[in-house]
Order: structure tokens, then C-alpha cells, then sequence
């Protein structure tokens, strides 16, 4: 598998944040997010050739039981069937990082971690056209969630983003609203601060998890952080 970063932080968002992990970014992504902050891995090739054992040497050097497996999209990499494996043989709690657009069955994960697309990851020119990037298929995501426990954060850029995720849910047959997970779209934290303000009031006025980043907040969104 291409590699193409893993390093040791703290997980930045969801019900884990704060939790000290290893990160295995794989190479290569299907999607183009606007506002994606690790563009730096869309090519397949932007990284290093690792096999399980170099990996599982890796993370051993560091005092935490949590490996989070991200991207790029880890679940378009057939080789990662053979990383979750060997990880989660090893003792560790993992986390797949992914969009929700690729299914696969009896994985040995803890948490699949699901960041489902809607428009606002869209690049503006590409919104209105037919060769804009899929956007979430809320009968896939179903499939997970009926196989895995899982989280399911949205990224939330602006107040008209709010319908947009309402419906994506109502699509969803079965879905624990405790597992949703509202987060800001910022790159920088002065950004960040903005935004969290008041998508927090409408957590609180909804009952929606606010979802912090800590990547964001603490390190402006810092390579290996």
C-alpha cells in the first residue's frame, strides 16, 4: 500500500477527539472536496510503498491502543483489507476515516468513522453540472451503519448547509441521532471560532452533537497534527 503519511496526534473530531492515535493516511481519492485539507493525498501515488509488518513496527512506537486508518478514501484501496487485519489482530481500537462511498463487509473495525459529501463540497463552478463529483448515497451509508458502529459527521459551512444534512438523514431508515456529529468548515482558527459560535447554538437547539477539530483549533490545520 501507498502511505503516503502516518504520524501521532490526537483524533480532532467525532466522540474520540482528544484521544491520542496513530494516523495512517493511505494515498488516493476519488473526490475532489473544495475544501478538502488534505489535497496533498488525492494522487495514488503521493507516498511510500508500506507492508502491514513496516506499519505495525511504526505505530508501535508510540504509547496508544488507537490506530485511525484515513485518507485520501481508505475503503477504495483493496490493500487496506489487509492493513485493518493485521492492526486489529495487534490489539488496537480502529477507526476507518471515510466518505461513505464504497461498502465492504465484516471488517475488523471499531468505529467507521463516516464523513458523508453534500453539495457544499462541491467546487462553485461545478455545482450546477453533470460531471460534478457523486455526492453521498444515503443507501450505501444505510449499509454501513447497519454493519458497523459508527459516527456520521457533516461538515457544515454555512446555516443553508442545515436543510441539506436534515434531509440527508431523513433518507437514512436507521440512524441514531446520537451518533451525528455537526462540525465547522474552517482552515484557519479565527475561522473556525466564527463558525463553531453558531453552529453550537443550533446543536443546543436541536439536540445534534457539536463536533469539535481539533486539528483546527490547536494547530491551524497543520500537516501531521
Amino acid at each position: 500500500m501507498i502511505v503516503n503519511e502516518l504520524f501521532y496526534s490526537l483524533q480532532g473530531e467525532g466522540r474520540l477527539a482528544g484521544v491520542p492515535s496513530v494516523f495512517i493516511r493511505l494515498a488516493g481519492c476519488p473526490l475532489r472536496c473544495h475544501w478538502c485539507d488534505t489535497k496533498y493525498a488525492w494522487n495514488p501515488d503521493a507516498g511510500q510503498s508500506m507492508t502491514p509488518e513496516q506499519i505495525l513496527k511504526q505505530i508501535g512506537r508510540h504509547p496508544t491502543r488507537y490506530v485511525v486508518l484515513t485518507g485520501g478514501e481508505p475503503l477504495v484501496h483493496e490493500g487496506a483489507a489487509e492493513i485493518i487485519a493485521a492492526v486489529s489482530r495487534s490489539g488496537y481500537h480502529v477507526t476507518i476515516e471515510t466518505a461513505g462511498i464504497a461498502y465492504w463487509a465484516d471488517l475488523p473495525v471499531n468505529l467507521m468513522s463516516i464523513s458523508p459529501k453534500l453539495s457544499n463540497a462541491l467546487f462553485p463552478t461545478a455545482q450546477n453540472s453533470t460531471l460534478a463529483m457523486p455526492l453521498a448515497d444515503p443507501n450505501l451509508i444505510g449499509c454501513l451503519i447497519d454493519a458497523y458502529d459508527y459516527q456520521l459527521k457533516f461538515v457544515v459551512d454555512t446555516p443553508q448547509d442545515l436543510d441539506e444534512i436534515a434531509k440527508f438523514l431523513d433518507k437514512l431508515a436507521r440512524v441514531d441521532m446520537y451518533k451525528v456529529y455537526l462540525m465547522p468548515q474552517a482552515s484557519r482558527t479565527d475561522e473556525y471560532l466564527e463558525k463553531s459560535r453558531w453552529l453550537a447554538d443550533y446543536c443546543i437547539q436541536t439536540g445534534f452533537s457539536f463536533s469539535p477539530r481539533l486539528q483546527v483549533m490547536l494547530w491551524g490545520g497543520q500537516r501531521g497534527k
